[in-house]
């Protein structure tokens, strides 16, 4: 009992910790909640906050950033981890060319497998949400657990919901959040017996109480021997507790859950980040946040010059009080002395609304740029027809600047979801044996998605211009095609824009084929030179050099 108590004491100074920690960014994803996201997000509110903004949405009158927020999200949903197609295949370290057909056949095999149960759970959906939070708050969660009947199934917590620590290494290996359930729920997941004194009260009353709700603190952290309340066999440790529950002798409720994980269950995607900072810092819709407030202040201000311009502040005779008017279009007012008395405007209202709307329409151009939306929707953009050539330029130039990003979401969210999954599905018994070639091998993780294919594409642009170079200068000085390894070359190259390794032949594989046509190709020389042998001496046997012998007697005399 003392263990546990002592236990749930550090871990809640644990969880105080990484709360102060994260104050400031806390701050900032509120603003970026009220201008994207207002209704979404209720742990960025407070509770009476969150009962009043729910019912409207008091910040946006322009939808261009949340638009343009969407419209990203979802051009690098399909574009790197589309369900419609394979965005990642496995292979070996060190053995990509040398692997046998058996090798490949297996990786494909566990590739597919994968892709299957991917597919077959939430998975997408989940990667969906988490998109659009990387997008907005720049920072994303995810939760991958085994699940009974999918295999896995993934969870994404709330922007505010959850705490990040890291390691020296600057990756996410602490994971926090604190969250509702109701009493349902909680003694569903954790069991009755291990729930607090007011959640069991609560469920054996039964009725309206089971779903009120329970505030319940999460952790997950690198399981050390600080605390030895779990075996070190396992690589993190898990934690749940009650938020202000009591046990039965009044003292404070003890841990309801500690579970183990051989790998960190948790996925934390940021757009950029800097120094120690265990949030992004910058992204997109951090970028994008003062044009999205101007393009709300003067949408705002347009409306209300054309409503008093509309409808202007009018000043009245006095003796139209109290008496009916009607100052709509087509009203009729009847009063006395009609020369002297009447209604006319304070002042009269000119908005410059058309150049009102052109400046909006560059805040929404801006907005629109800021969140990439020109490299997702560059065809229907586009004011004439172009070649597909020019096309792709385009937008190789602009992936350069999806550069970095793409590069570091596949690091912090895509390899450890692929890792998880791959050691759940492993642990399950899901994947067929290795064969002897792999067995004991690294496998490694390459991406095939539209858009890393074509931000690798990027990087072959060169060997292009050096290979179509050669050829030109070959055919004034031939020895320049000395100089270049072809085999290598062309081996870089396709692995640049994704050709897969099984595709294409082994170096062992070109050796023995070039080895096969060098010896044809000196049988077919030898046979030539027989041909022509053979058909001089039939010449010389046909010719007749008198006395009854022919020349080739006469050259064999």
């Amino acid at each position: 009992m003392k263990i546990k108590h002592a236990v749930l004491t550090s871990k809640k100074q644990a969880l105080e910790g990484l709360r102060l920690a994260r104050v400031p960014f806390w701050l900032h994803w509120r603003e970026l909640a009220d201008f994207f996201l207002p209704r979404r997000y209720a742990w960025l509110l407070s509770d009476n906050e969150f009962d009043r903004i729910r019912t409207k949405n008091p910040f946006i009158l322009d939808g261009t950033g949340t638009g343009a927020a969407k419209t990203l999200a979802s051009g690098m949903m399909n574009g790197i981890t589309s369900p419609a197609r394979p965005w990642f295949r496995l292979r070996v370290t060190g053995l990509t060319d040398e692997l046998d057909h058996e090798s490949r056949v297996w990786l494909d095999e566990v590739t597919k497998r994968m892709m299957q149960v991917m597919a077959e759970s939430n998975f997408y959906n989940a990667m969906a949400v988490l998109y659009m939070d990387l997008v907005v708050f720049c920072t994303a969660g995810m939760l991958i657990y085994e699940d009974d009947d999918k295999v896995i199934h993934c969870y994404n917590p709330a922007c505010g919901e959850y705490y990040l620590g890291q390691s020296p290494q600057l990756r996410v290996n602490t994971f926090a959040r604190e969250f509702k359930y109701t009493v349902q729920q909680c003694v569903t997941e954790f069991g009755l017996e291990n729930c607090s004194e007011q959640v069991q009260r609560a469920y054996k009353q039964g009725g309206a109480l089971l779903f009120k709700t329970v505030k319940i603190a999460h952790l997950i952290e690198p399981n050390d021997k600080r605390d030895g309340s779990l075996s070190t066999v396992f690589a993190y440790r898990e934690y749940f507790w009650e938020i202000g529950g009591t046990s039965g002798a009044g003292q404070e409720a003890e841990i309801l859950r500690v579970r183990g994980y051989y790998d960190f269950p948790a996925i934390a995607a940021r757009w950029e980040i800097m120094a120690n900072d265990a949030y992004g810092t910058s992204g997109p819709a951090m970028d994008a946040l003062p044009d999205v407030i101007q393009l709300q202040t003067e949408t705002k201000l347009k409306a209300q010059g054309l409503d008093k311009m509309v409808s202007p502040p009018v000043i009245a005779d006095v003796q139209l009080q109290h008496k009916p008017t009607a100052l709509l279009p087509r009203g009729i007012t009847y009063v006395h002395g009609v020369n002297n008395v009447g209604v006319k405007p304070i002042y009269t209202v000119n908005p410059p609304l058309g150049e009102m709307s052109a400046d909006i329409q560059d805040i929404r151009a801006r907005i629109r740029e800021t969140f990439h939306n020109e490299l997702f929707m560059m065809i229907s953009q586009l004011d004439t027809v172009r070649s597909a050539a020019e096309i792709d330029a385009r937008r190789e130039e602009k992936l350069v600047l999806l550069g970095p990003v793409l590069e570091r979401f596949e690091n912090e969210a895509l390899d450890p979801a692929i890792n998880r999954i791959y050691s759940i599905m492993e642990r399950k018994g899901l994947l067929p044996p290795a064969p002897d070639q792999i067995a004991g091998g690294n496998l490694e993780i390459q991406y095939v998605s539209i858009l890393s294919t074509a931000q690798s594409a990027v990087s072959a642009v060169p060997t292009e211009r050096f290979l179509q170079l050669i050829g030109n200068i070959s055919q004034l000085v031939p020895e320049a095609m000395d100089i270049p390894n072809f085999d290598e070359l062309l081996r870089g190259y396709a692995d640049s824009i994704g050709v897969r390794a099984k595709d294409l032949n082994s170096r062992d594989t070109t050796a023995k084929l070039r080895q096969v046509r060098a010896q044809t190709q000196d049988q077919a020389a030898g046979m030539a030179v027989a041909g022509q042998m053979a058909e001089g001496a039939k010449t010389l046997s046909e010719t007749d050099v008198g006395g009854g012998v022919n020349a080739l007697q006469r050259f064999l005399s």
